[in-house]
């Protein structure tokens, strides 16, 4: 079953939003990598460039923003309140605009692997972040400002 799909049948709104992915990066790295310099940015592999893919989610790995990691990780997320979320990818403008999503948990995502994915609550004063490294980075949680 696909996720919007899984999604569907727990009476989670999903509105597919195709052209939403760069601009839902953009504000991601506008709340949760404001504190770097361009020159940080770069040195972790954050964005783009040169042809070589960036990663939003660098900002944990490399610690340069506080965070909860793997199960912590999940159950902060299963404990945070949900209603309205956007959920994206890394490497694909394809976004969804969740409504009605409280029962929304981090097994939702269980079988999308091989990707990296990222959830925010509409007003980016969370994420949950899940990895194509799954075994060896993530998940992670964190919150706009100080964990």
């Amino acid at each position: 079953m696909d996720l919007v799909e899984k999604l569907k049948r727990k009476n989670i709104k999903v509105i597919e939003i195709p052209k939403w992915g760069t601009y839902l990066r953009k504000e991601w790295e506008n709340n949760f990598a404001n504190h770097l310099t361009d020159k940080e940015k770069k040195a972790i592999h954050l964005l783009d460039e040169g042809g070589f893919s960036g990663f939003l989610w660098h900002v944990f790995s490399y610690e340069k923003k506080d965070c909860l990691v793997s199960e912590k990780a999940e159950d902060a997320f299963n404990n945070e309140r949900k209603n309205k979320c956007y959920v994206f990818f890394q490497h694909s403008d394809y976004a969804l605009m969740l409504e009605n999503a409280s029962m929304l948990n981090a097994d939702d995502f269980k079988d999308e692997t091989n990707i990296d994915l990222y959830i925010v609550d509409k007003q980016f004063r969370w994420t949950f972040v899940l990895t194509h490294e799954t075994d060896w980075c993530g998940p992670y949680f964190s919150h706009n400002g100080n964990m």
